[in-house]
């Protein structure tokens, strides 16, 4: 007999457990860096990681960042530039909203989002290093946002000298 929660009639998800939420603000291009600038300004910010766009276009004078990470207390922020390709995880800034999760079950974790009812958006692949070095999938949320669901990031053995 499968559990139910709350009297729903709904079976019981599998348990998943996530380690990271990363807010991920998607500005105006080319208008990223400025923004890392204030943050780092306003906030004391520190820049932990940049991944500038490979594929600059003609028509930008500055180059495009794809990614920069910012550690803001124990908070890990991603901003990037509105970037209009294929890659891009938004096309608009008025659905700009993009979260990145972490778990060790990428699967498990697009799965229930899904059942919950988010959209899949294409198949769970390894990442692209700019915002998911592991395994990633990537749901539409009923509301409009992007959810990024990652598996952490391999950590380096220690080698002996």
């Amino acid at each position: 007999m499968a559990e139910v929660e709350n009297g729903t009639g709904a079976e019981k998800a599998p348990a998943v457990a996530f380690t990271v939420l990363k807010p991920w603000l998607v500005v105006d291009a080319p208008k990223a860096s400025d923004a890392v600038q204030f943050y780092k300004t306003a906030f004391g910010a520190e820049e932990v990681s940049r991944v500038m766009h490979p594929k600059r276009k003609a028509e930008h004078e500055l180059p495009l960042v794809l990614s920069a990470e910012l550690k803001l207390g124990s908070a890990i922020i991603v901003v990037s530039d509105l970037i209009n390709d294929s890659s891009a995880p938004v096309k608009t800034a008025a659905t700009g909203g993009v979260f990145c999760l972490e778990t060790e079950d990428v699967e498990s974790a697009v799965a229930r989002a899904v059942t919950a009812g988010a959209a899949a958006e294409g198949e769970i692949s390894e990442g692209d290093g700019a915002s998911c070095s592991g395994r990633v999938g990537k749901v539409k949320d009923p509301y409009g946002n992007i959810w990024l669901i990652c598996s952490p990031p391999k950590k380096c053995a220690d080698v002996a000298a």
